[in-house]
């Protein structure tokens, strides 16, 4: 769907992008990722064509990108763009004019929204009246209303209650399944592994990490378990096939231990060790996940 691709952008002394190479794929949730002025929006951006990169170029749908594409994207910026002294119901029929459809079929598709979301008795408020959850929800309708292939969410929870940012995660997941591809920036790492299928993370301009979340984590497999066991607790001599590396007591007969195993071996050789001594509740690998990858990538990089 979206192949961005050696993305270089500069503004006055500031490199924003350096060699930014990305590939969306049609029908996935893809996340953008970075911490604060990593050159995500910038990014954005360019893909928007509100801005142009200084050298590379981005293709949507196998075509090089240009202005008919517009009407196939939707975008929610972070810094919500709605008119504060219109009316609701007016303005989300001239943005979604702006987008090509009639204003019947507006009128049509924004009832159903309003209806679905709670919305009815905004038709006639203008955004001024409406707290900052709320304008955020009206910015969401006008980003999808015209059901465009890829939908573009730039911190899309930001200003939600977390009622509200469940109901905008699951539409999110809806449109996703209806065949729009989602890509959507942010720095919070909660929403990842619920929501993404692939993600890119960049980081002081530069792109330091991509692929899919799932093979991601488990190239950052790292050995360490949990092991949780009843009874009285062990004493290790230095004999055992692991290091302890953290100790949780739940209560008076069940203990949680959090180790690391020794260079080629098993959660086997673990069990062999430990069965004899005492009762195993549970042995369970812990992967490492996508906030403590991007803590370590983000950190590393000079």
């Amino acid at each position: 769907m979206l192949s961005i691709r050696h993305i270089v952008k500069q503004y006055a002394g500031h490199r924003a992008l350096d060699d930014v190479s990305l590939e969306v794929e049609s029908g996935q949730i893809f996340g953008l990722l970075g911490p604060n002025g990593a050159g995500k929006t910038s990014l954005i951006r360019i893909v928007n064509q509100i801005t142009a990169p200084d050298s590379g170029e981005v293709y949507f749908d196998g075509q090089k990108l240009n202005q008919s594409h517009i009407e196939r994207i939707g975008y929610l910026p972070e810094e919500r763009g709605l008119y504060k002294k219109m009316e609701i119901g007016e303005q989300m029929i001239y943005l979604a004019r702006l987008k090509g459809l009639s204003r019947d079929e507006a009128n049509k598709r924004l009832k159903f929204w309003f209806k679905k979301l709670d919305m009815e008795s905004w038709w006639k408020k203008k955004i001024e009246e409406l707290s900052k959850g709320m304008q955020q929800k009206a910015q969401f309708v006008a980003t999808v209303l015209h059901e465009p292939d890829l939908i573009i969410l730039d911190e899309p929870f930001s200003g939600f209650d977390p009622v509200n940012a469940e109901v905008i995660k699951d539409e999110i997941l809806e449109l996703n399944r209806k065949g729009a591809t989602i890509l959507f920036s942010t720095h919070r790492m909660e929403s990842v592994e619920e929501l993404c299928d692939s993600i890119a993370l960049i980081h002081k301009s530069h792109k330091i990490l991509d692929g899919k979340v799932k093979h991601i984590r488990n190239s950052y497999r790292n050995e360490v378990y949990l092991v949780e066991y009843s009874g009285n607790p062990l004493s290790f001599n230095g004999a055992q096939p692991f290091d302890i590396i953290g100790e949780t007591i739940s209560d008076e007969d069940r203990h949680t231990i959090r180790i690391k195993l020794h260079g080629g071996r098993t959660s086997n050789d673990v069990l062999q060790y430990l069965i004899p001594q005492t009762h195993i509740n549970m042995l369970q690998e812990v992967i490492p996940s996508m906030n403590e990858i991007f803590i370590e990538k983000v950190n590393l990089k000079p």
